[in-house]
């Protein structure tokens, strides 16, 4: 009989953010690909109360419907009460309440033998109340944010400790994100290094001068893929660009602090040097990937960045911070360099590249584990490892 999962996912795509969760789902999808494993996913939407809630930026989320074929996936996506900015804590409590009677019904139907919650918070402390709402045991994946931010914060810490340790098996995106979660006190032994895929046949060698000329791009590019927030470091790049005459900077992702670093590039004068591309839909990252000579992301945080192993996947090397997986990620020189967050470091380093790049084949070899044949593998052998264990 095959393993029947409930994947408990917060982070998950729609039609009106099909960029979100991308990665979780293309997991997901690779897992429920097996003949060994039925997947059933429940991705809670999280609405204000009235009148908040009608405000035009949820309209799309309303809209929703609550359950649904998502490629080859039955997603159901019930709603739940959240306090905009404020209402973290609170969340896990009140996702509970609402999903609960959902997953019991499933449950009758058709019982499920293993939770696989995917992001650490609130994911992970629903998870653990389902668990012992039904009986069954429960996964949890580190993936970044979820443990340096969540795993960190007075209100939330402990939600988050004592869901890794009340889990049956835990999984992290690398090998340094599974000992950030023992120094929290979580059980290193009961943590499986789980990597992220990559799809080879999409992220692949393009010719960088013909995608530089379909895209109307000129000279060396830079790349930067990563939402717009502080933690990501984009303004280190954009203090960079002085030391880097006549690099082009893109900028592909959206977010609040846009704005800052658009102030940023004026007051250096590299303005025109810079192009914010927004959040470009993940089919299309490849030939922007093909076009750059460097993809950079000096991040203050990371797991196993998806955008690093992607860069890879293209030929394009990378230039990133020593943070997460870096250094189980760069295993050769020709992979890239990792730097300490000074925009003089990184500009050194880019300009290393520049001056004397790389192979495209040798970059790519990099990524050629980091596979989504492997990363399902290794998935479904952890939850059929934990199928049958005492809740």
């Amino acid at each position: 009989m095959p393993l029947n999962i409930l994947m408990l996912s917060t982070l998950f795509p729609d039609i009106s953010r099909p960029n979100f969760g991308v990665f979780v789902e293309r997991q997901a999808r690779e897992l429920a690909s097996r003949a060994e494993a039925d997947v059933t996913v429940i991705a809670p939407v999280g609405l204000p109360p009235w009148p908040l809630s009608m405000a035009g930026r949820y309209a799309p989320l309303r809209a929703l419907p609550r359950k649904e074929r998502w490629r080859e996936l039955t997603v159901y996506r019930p709603t739940f009460p959240i306090i905009p900015a404020i209402g973290g804590p609170a969340n896990v409590i009140t996702m509970t309440r609402a999903i609960l009677p959902l997953v019991k019904k499933l449950h009758a139907q058709k019982p499920f033998d293993v939770i696989d919650a995917s992001f650490f918070f609130p994911d992970g402390p629903v998870a653990q109340r389902l668990s012992k709402a039904l009986g069954i045991p429960y996964s949890v994946k580190a993936r970044g944010a979820d443990i340096h931010h969540w795993g960190v914060q007075r209100s939330t810490r402990k939600m988050v400790r004592r869901a890794g340790e009340d889990a049956a098996g835990l999984l992290a995106v690398s090998d340094a994100m599974r000992r950030s979660m023992g120094r929290m006190g979580m059980d290193e032994d009961n943590i499986r290094v789980h990597y992220t895929g990559v799809d080879l046949d999409t992220f692949e060698l393009s010719d960088r001068a013909q995608a530089k000329e379909m895209l109307g791009f000129s000279g060396p590019v830079v790349l930067c893929v990563g939402a717009l927030i502080p933690r990501k470091g984009q303004d280190l790049l954009v203090r960079a660009l002085p030391a880097l005459p006549d690099v082009t900077l893109l900028l592909a992702g959206q977010g609040q602090y846009r704005r800052t670093l658009e102030n940023l590039a004026q007051e250096l004068g590299v303005e025109r040097r810079i192009g914010f591309l927004g959040s470009v839909p993940h089919h299309k990252l490849p030939r922007i990937f093909a076009a750059a000579d460097v993809m950079a992301l000096p991040s203050s945080s990371e797991g196993l960045a998806n955008a690093w192993v992607e860069a890879l996947a293209c030929g394009t090397p990378i230039v990133i911070s020593d943070v997460g997986g870096a250094r189980e990620l760069l295993d050769r020189p020709e992979a890239g360099r990792i730097v300490e967050r000074e925009p003089d470091a990184i500009a050194e380093a880019i300009s290393a590249i520049l001056a004397n790049p790389p192979a495209p084949e040798k970059v790519r070899e990099t990524a050629l584990r980091f596979t989504w044949g492997a990363n399902g593998d290794t998935l479904l052998t952890h939850l059929q490892g934990l199928a049958g264990k005492s809740a």
